[in-house]
């Protein structure tokens, strides 16, 4: 179909704001006319122009006449409101289009189908939901927090094959192992360009000395928070999405991780093993039971799998 092959554009150029919009959702918008892309853009970067204006502002001159008879392929909702940016559902109809077709709506209580609404009250024909589990995926962490009163949570720690996380050298006290390859170090700094805040423990800052940042990879550092042994998880969590934060990364050690699981505060757990073999140490978290393995990657010598959570 021609309105899953647009859209499946729009989804592949969206991933080009991938680590510079949240917490601002990665979108993407193609315009099509007379069965040809003559415009397309995304969001780039947090509080730039929006995927739409990018798409819209993209159409060469000698094609600005076909936007009268264009569609519109955005792959969330177009918003309604003046935040960072002017509306998009506002720029959609002074600019004529009279066609628009969205992937996934969008849930900010802002917008929450009042850009549909706009744009229909306007004469354009407005078609919904298509490929829209694809379009909710890619921002999933924009979702969770957006229905919600919790940011998306990631739980994520290395480990031997035999399920240690630290060593223990001969006084007992825990020593870190270095389990990531220089590849898939690459691959972690990827998935932290991704949160806005990363959570660590006081020991896993003792013994590790972790950076925390994407030296690797390009996008924005994420916020470091460092959280105590008496912290209330939940009510810290709920702060942080009262503060803004759309996604968090808990790197913590096997006690910030394991209380963290016992709260039930985790969307989906990313899990890199090492074929390094400890025999003692730090025991990694167990699973919890409600998760299952949702994909699973090969680098070099070490399996990443990530388990999400059943819904």
């Amino acid at each position: 179909m021609a309105e899953e092959k647009y859209m499946m554009r729009a989804l592949q150029i969206a991933k080009g704001g991938e680590g510079r919009v949240a917490p601002n959702p990665m979108v993407g918008a193609v315009v099509v006319a007379d069965g040809r892309i003559i415009g397309e853009g995304f969001h780039r970067t947090y509080g730039g122009p929006h995927a739409e204006v990018n798409a819209i502002a993209s159409v060469k001159e000698s094609d600005r006449h076909l936007l009268k008879k264009a569609t519109i392929y955005v792959t969330l909702e177009p918003c309604s409101h003046y935040g960072k940016t002017p509306p998009c559902a506002k720029l959609i109809i002074d600019t004529g289009i009279p066609r628009v077709v969205i992937g996934a709506p969008d849930p900010n209580p802002l917008v929450a189908g009042r850009g549909v609404r706009m744009m229909r009250e306007a004469g354009i024909e407005v078609i919904e939901d298509v490929l829209k589990e694809e379009c909710l995926e890619v921002n999933k962490r924009f979702m969770t927090a957006h229905t919600g009163n919790l940011p998306w949570i990631l739980l994520k720690w290395a480990q031997s094959a035999d399920g240690f996380m630290a060593a223990l050298n001969d006084a007992g006290t825990p020593e870190a192992v270095k389990f990531s390859s220089p590849l898939s170090m690459v691959w972690m700094h990827r998935e932290r360009a991704n949160v806005e805040a990363i959570m660590v423990g006081s020991n896993t800052r003792r013994i590790d000395h972790p950076r925390l940042d994407v030296r690797h990879w390009g996008g924005n550092n994420p916020r470091v928070i460092d959280c105590g042994s008496d912290t209330d998880l939940r009510r810290l969590a709920e702060k942080l999405r009262e503060e803004g934060v759309t996604s968090l990364m808990v790197e913590g050690g096997p006690t910030l991780l394991g209380s963290f699981i016992r709260c039930g505060l985790y969307d989906e757990i990313r899990v890199e093993e090492s074929p390094v073999l400890l025999k003692m140490g730090l025991k990694s978290p167990e699973l919890p039971q409600d998760v299952f393995p949702e994909e699973r990657q090969i680098c070099r010598e070490n399996i990443i799998t990530r388990y999400k959570r059943i819904e």
